[in-house]
């Protein structure tokens, strides 16, 4: 879709209802409910952080998602695909500057470039006890993108068309830290499986969009 075209045609997202919880969880693994059972303690205390979903126009002028392949390191979230973002720091005034401050961090744009059209709903991650906030961005000019070589492994630039489309939404075997090869929602873009707390964020992301375009 053209990004102009994909502007004008969400230009009161910011003023509708959210699909909310009912969204997120046709991609919510199996297991998430027995896992929030068990951490209904650690839930009270969970720490904060905060993602961008960043549309922006390709060089054709197509509208794009960015996503990341993570590092490989000994953590939760080792070699998956996420949005840009990370958790809350002392210094950030708001979860938005979080995203913001993360994302030019992560993935090189400026964040006085990105302009914040809606904030998503959270989602809790039980394996890192996060709350993670999600936004959605837009950017007006093709980005010079940068990734940070320490954190960001590979840059996804997602077309909004392949994001949308059904049929990349699959079942996919997974291994994880509480089930040994358990089937999962999926995404699969631009041939990276998407699973766990990213998909439940882009589902409700997708069906929002979806109401519009």
């Amino acid at each position: 879709m053209n990004f102009n075209q994909f502007l004008e045609s969400i230009s009161n997202i910011g003023d509708m209802p959210l699909p909310a919880e009912a969204s997120q969880f046709k991609m919510s693994p199996p297991f998430r409910l027995e896992l929030l059972k068990q951490q209904q303690d650690k839930i009270k205390n969970a720490k904060q952080s905060a993602v961008l979903a960043l549309f922006y126009p390709d060089t054709l002028y197509n509208t794009n998602l960015i996503l990341i392949l993570r590092k490989t390191y000994k953590g939760v979230h080792s070699a998956q695909v996420g949005f840009p973002g990370g958790k809350v720091e002392e210094e950030d005034e708001s979860l938005e500057h979080t995203a913001l401050r993360e994302t030019e961090e992560e993935v090189g744009v400026p964040r006085k470039h990105v302009k914040v059209l809606k904030k998503m709903t959270q989602v809790y991650i039980p394996p890192s006890n996060f709350y993670v906030h999600p936004y959605i961005g837009v950017v007006n000019q093709t980005p010079n993108f940068i990734k940070e070589d320490s954190e960001v492994e590979a840059l996804i630039e997602v077309p909004l068309s392949h994001f949308l489309d059904e049929q990349n939404v699959i079942t996919k075997t997974v291994s994880t830290s509480y089930k040994v090869n358990v089937e999962v929602p999926a995404f699969k873009l631009n041939d990276h499986v998407v699973w766990g707390a990213t998909a439940m964020m882009l589902s409700e992301i997708k069906d929002l969009l979806k109401l519009y375009l």
